[in-house]
Parts: C-alpha cells; sequence; structure tokens
C-alpha cells in the first residue's frame, strides 16, 4: 500500500495531457481501491480546472462501481440469504455514500411500529391488516403510479425516502419487514408484476401451502390462486407452478436489476445501463 504522500503524487499526475501517462495512473489508482476516495475528493474541491475535476469524478465512480461489483458478487456466492444486504448492494450503485446503518433503522422502525400493535393470536388475515395499516397509512407507502418507469423506484434508500416504489420493491420491503417478525410472506415472481405469498407450512391451505397472496402495490390487497391464474390467461402464458411459488433472493434482486436496466435503457442512460448489465453478469 502506498502512503499518503505517494496517493497524492499520482492524483497530481491525473491532469496530464499524455493519455497514456493517465491511463497508467488511473490503473495504478484503481488498484488502490476505496482508500482512495477521500484523497480524491481532496484533491477535487482544491481544484479549479474542470478537466481535472472530471477524471477525478470519473475515477470515484470507476472504483465505487467495482466496489458495488465486488459487493454483490460475494453476496450472489454466499447463497443471496440476507434480501435487504442484497437491496443495500443495490443501492450503493446510485447512492454510494448512504450508509448502510441508515437503511437498517428505517427499516427497524417499520418492524418496531408493527411489532408494538402484535398480539399472539392473530389470524394470518388480521396480521396482514396489521401490517398494512403500519406500512401504507402509518409510513405512507405507496406505489409510483406517476413515475412508474423511474430508476429510482428500484433504489430501497430513495423508497424508504420517498415512500414510492415499483411492485418488486415495495413487496420486498413489505416481506423483509414481515419476516423480521417471523410473519412468513415472501416474493412471488410473477411476469410483468410482483406479488407476495402468504404461507403457511403447517395449514395447507393448497398443495402448495400458500394461504393466499398479497399486492403490495396495490395497498397490500390480498387475493387467490384463482386471481393469479386470471392474470395470467390475460397474459397468455401456461399456468407453471414458479409463478405461484415463492422465489428466493437472488432472483428478487436480479429483477430489480432487470428493471433498472430497462428504465436506464428508457431514459437514454447508456453508460448506466452498460454497467447495471454487468451487474447481472453475476446472476448468469
Amino acid at each position: 500500500m502506498l502512503n499518503n504522500k505517494e496517493i497524492n503524487s499520482l492524483i497530481h499526475l491525473l491532469d496530464d495531457p499524455d493519455e497514456e501517462v493517465f491511463r497508467h495512473v488511473e490503473e495504478k489508482l484503481l488498484t488502490l481501491g476505496t482508500a482512495v476516495i477521500a484523497p480524491l475528493e481532496a484533491a477535487w474541491e482544491k481544484s479549479f480546472d474542470s478537466f481535472l475535476q472530471s477524471r477525478i469524478e470519473n475515477l470515484i465512480h470507476k472504483i465505487q462501481f467495482e466496489q458495488v461489483f465486488n459487493e454483490l458478487e460475494l453476496w450472489y456466492m454466499g447463497g443471496g440469504f440476507d434480501l435487504l444486504q442484497g437491496l443495500i448492494i443495490v443501492n450503493k450503485y446510485q447512492y454510494p455514500d448512504l450508509e448502510d446503518q441508515t437503511i437498517i433503522n428505517q427499516v427497524e422502525e417499520i418492524k418496531r411500529d408493527a411489532w408494538l400493535e402484535m398480539m399472539y393470536n392473530m389470524s394470518a388475515v388480521e396480521k396482514v391488516r396489521l401490517l398494512n395499516n403500519v406500512f401504507y397509512n402509518m409510513h405512507g407507502f405507496k406505489g409510483n403510479t406517476k413515475n412508474y418507469h423511474d430508476p429510482q423506484n428500484s433504489y430501497i434508500g430513495k423508497v424508504l425516502e420517498t415512500r414510492r416504489g415499483n411492485p418488486i420493491l415495495l413487496a420486498a420491503l413489505y416481506s423483509i419487514v414481515a419476516q423480521r417478525l417471523d410473519i412468513p410472506i415472501y416474493g412471488v415472481n410473477l411476469p410483468r408484476h410482483f406479488i407476495l405469498a402468504y404461507m403457511d407450512e403447517q395449514i395447507k391451505a393448497d398443495e402448495a401451502g400458500v394461504l393466499f397472496y398479497i399486492n403490495a402495490f396495490n395497498r397490500g390487497q390480498i387475493f387467490g390462486r384463482h386471481d393469479v391464474l386470471s392474470f395470467l390467461k390475460q397474459l397468455n402464458l401456461p399456468n407453471d407452478e414458479q409463478f405461484f411459488l415463492p422465489c428466493d433472493n437472488l432472483a428478487i434482486v436480479s429483477r430489480v436489476l432487470r428493471n433498472l436496466l430497462a428504465s436506464y435503457n428508457q431514459a437514454g442512460s447508456l453508460e448506466k445501463a452498460a454497467e447495471i448489465q454487468r451487474l447481472l453478469g453475476i446472476f448468469g
């Protein structure tokens, strides 16, 4: 690891007009990772050269992107057991300075408000009504129908801030809160929509053990298997069992990334789309 003096000497070479020198310096700084972000930011603040500032901004973004890529790859290789952590890593792509703990604390606040209202003998439907009251009335979450394709709908930090999101982020957040309360609600990877299933391993409501489904995008509306069948029929899709059963966290985060890819392509943000495509490559 280089010392501060050596790092600053490299940073001073970033405005070198010789492209070969610049590439060599950039590659060296990239290998140092996030440790050089603070000195790079300090150099940006001291500089009045827009050319140098632009190079520093691009370099910081490259370093932060590699960090996101590495964290997401580790999460994937570890089986993706913590959905919230996966969503936090995706959030870092757009909001690298937002602390993990800030998001975790906001989720815990929603959980705590629901926990205070929970009663031991509540039925499954009563628990969902309680969650709906906390999620939609107390905390004001709702589907972003006005700007449905906005990339911000796919970043959990922004969804927690604005209380607006797309079907998959609202459903993911809803299920994270539910599972932290030991309520068995999980995501279902339905085409053109994303819903939740309330599972019960003891009371088999059908062969799959699904008691009912929940539409997090529509204020936690409860519906049954026949409604999913009707939806699939409208789309001319087969009654594949995967459309009725919970999916794993890897599938959820992969779909969040696909939504982001579509949003950035639609907005013409091709550089961002290319980076999201690279993150998607982790999932095969």
